[in-house]
């Protein structure tokens, strides 16, 4: 409970110093509207994204699914101000995010959202500890660590704090990721294939933490997968196909997941929706970000 009560306060303290409305007002966490992403010009034109509209509500697990080339990575990094949207809105925890400087955005993705990658993104140099605490100290913000152990408690960690990334395992670094994204109790953790570089067991035990953020501590996760199973943790999946949302499943099996991913894959596709390598304007990859700190939390 106290990790719940803290979360709110932190909550309120930052909806007063982004301008949003009361807290009553909405119980969105993310809002698209009329998203297109557009890569190239004339015959060269990538339509990643045709046209989104979704509304995902606070304290929710959204998985997104889809097969190769269908913009689900474009959707995570428009979705988390990563990327511009061509048309459309944005809004994250009810800030409209499409017209903001890259300094607002910065300072945004740093206080208000969490990410979680594959690759766990996590400085070797630093002990687990510091490696929660980095949103902290890129926020310009003194580090909490009575927050840091509250939370690596949370995931298991409790007793590693000082340890270095490279004495730990693949599953123990993925749950210092989450701690991390967890830290500053954002509004949305995105978390882009946090199972891909984990085995069957240590997989099932992230996306319980996972499932346990949202249930217990009243998270909202977005999670792009191409895992059936991953999936099925979440209350909602979302299917993606040529840059349009195709279908959806609530609460649904992995095995319901995978036929209606079958299903998708055999229709015909209508064009590419991936992100075309050496187009302008196209922002690197998040976990790839230069200095091994993801641009995330750059």
């Amino acid at each position: 409970m106290r990790l719940r009560r803290r979360r709110d306060t932190r909550r309120d303290e930052r909806r007063d110093e982004w301008g949003e409305g009361p807290r009553g007002a909405g119980d969105a966490a993310v809002e698209l509207r009329g998203v297109r992403r557009q890569y190239g010009r004339g015959s060269r034109a990538v339509h990643a994204l045709r046209g989104i509209d979704l509304t995902l509500p606070r304290g929710s697990f959204t998985a997104v699914m889809g097969p190769s080339g269908s913009g689900k990575s474009t959707f995570l990094q428009c979705a988390a101000g990563l990327d511009r949207p061509t048309e459309g809105s944005v809004r994250l925890g009810g800030t409209e995010i499409t017209g903001m400087s890259e300094n607002k955005l910065t300072a945004l993705r740093r206080t208000r959202l969490g990410f979680v990658f594959q690759s766990f993104n996590l400085l070797p140099s630093l002990t687990v500890e510091q490696n929660v605490v980095l949103p902290m100290r890129l926020a310009g913000a003194r580090p909490d660590r009575a927050r840091a152990r509250a939370v690596l408690a949370q995931v298991g960690l409790g007793q590693l704090g000082g340890r270095r990334p490279g004495r730990l395992s693949g599953g123990q670094q993925q749950r210092v990721a989450i701690a991390r994204a967890l830290v500053t109790s954002p509004d949305v953790v995105f978390a882009d294939e946090p199972t891909g570089a984990l085995d069957t067991g240590t997989a099932a035990e992230v996306l319980g933490l996972l499932r346990h953020a949202v249930d217990a501590l009243g998270a909202t996760v977005v999670m792009v997968t191409h895992d059936p199973v991953a999936a099925s943790y979440a209350d909602r999946v979302l299917f993606l196909a040529d840059g349009a949302i195709a279908d959806s499943l609530t609460r649904a099996p992995a095995q319901d997941i995978a036929a209606r991913m079958t299903r998708l894959t055999a229709r015909p596709a209508a064009g590419p929706a991936a992100r075309p390598a050496g187009v302008p304007g196209v922002p690197a990859h998040a976990p790839g970000a230069p200095g091994g700190i993801p641009e995330a939390v750059r």
